[in-house]
């Protein structure tokens, strides 16, 4: 059994697995007390006055303790994350990691004029309207009370935060973000005197894109009453 359990998380998707990875970890330590939120939070001040670069990084990877928001955030991450790499990223490596860094650069900038401690559930919703925007015709069901587009999707995941009391800020921002990749990447090249302006360095796809293994079996996505799922 360990066996196969190694060989189906070995079967995971490599950038998937290594966020997904780390955000476990970095939440495993913080329960463990190992660390504490307050050496991993956003922090711009402690970033550029004391150096703590980790924090451009760390305030990626926890989604608080262990709890209902964690599992909902991880659930959302493995799939989205997953389906992308698996789906219009399928041997294209090195554009998913500059997709991440583009992401991520662009996330934390903008997150110096927001009050957000935890950046990780706006990347979140950035993979997601990603993904939503790319997959149009697919039919969503929310929990077996709401049927829309894909498109739609990040637009309900922000209205379940105000219902749950949370603020909308986060959500916001990874739709923002989001939607800049998604109009640079996909729409600005293809509209007349447009042009392709996010090219991944060459250096990305020296490190990261490989022949695809023979072996490698992606995702299979089954409906679930009762839960988020796509209908054909």
């Amino acid at each position: 059994m360990a066996h196969s359990l190694t060989q189906e998380y070995f079967q995971i998707p490599v950038v998937t697995r290594a966020y997904t990875t780390a955000c476990v970890l970095t939440t495993a330590a913080v329960q463990l007390e190992v660390i504490t939120p307050f050496q991993i939070y956003f922090n711009p001040d402690l970033i550029i006055r004391r150096y703590q670069i980790w924090r451009l990084i760390t305030s990626f990877l926890f989604f608080g303790s262990l709890g209902f928001s964690f599992v909902f955030n991880i659930t959302f991450l493995y799939r989205y994350c997953r389906m992308l790499e698996e789906g219009c990223f399928r041997g294209r490596t090195a554009d998913f990691v500059f997709m991440f860094l583009f992401g991520g650069v662009v996330i934390n900038l903008f997150g110096l004029f927001a009050n957000v401690f935890f950046l990780g559930q706006a990347f979140i919703i950035m993979l997601v309207y990603v993904w939503s925007r790319r997959h149009p015709l697919i039919r969503m069901n929310f929990f077996g009370l709401l049927n829309f587009q894909a498109p739609f999707l990040p637009w309900v995941l922000m209205g379940f935060s105000l219902l749950l009391g949370n603020s909308i800020v986060v959500d916001l921002l990874g739709i923002s973000v989001g939607h800049m990749y998604y109009f640079l990447e996909d729409v600005f090249p293809n509209q007349p005197g447009g042009r392709k302006l996010l090219m991944t360095p060459e250096l990305l796809r020296v490190m990261f894109d490989r022949p695809e293994d023979p072996d490698y079996r992606p995702l299979q996505e089954e409906q679930q009453d009762g839960d988020l799922e796509q209908d054909n």
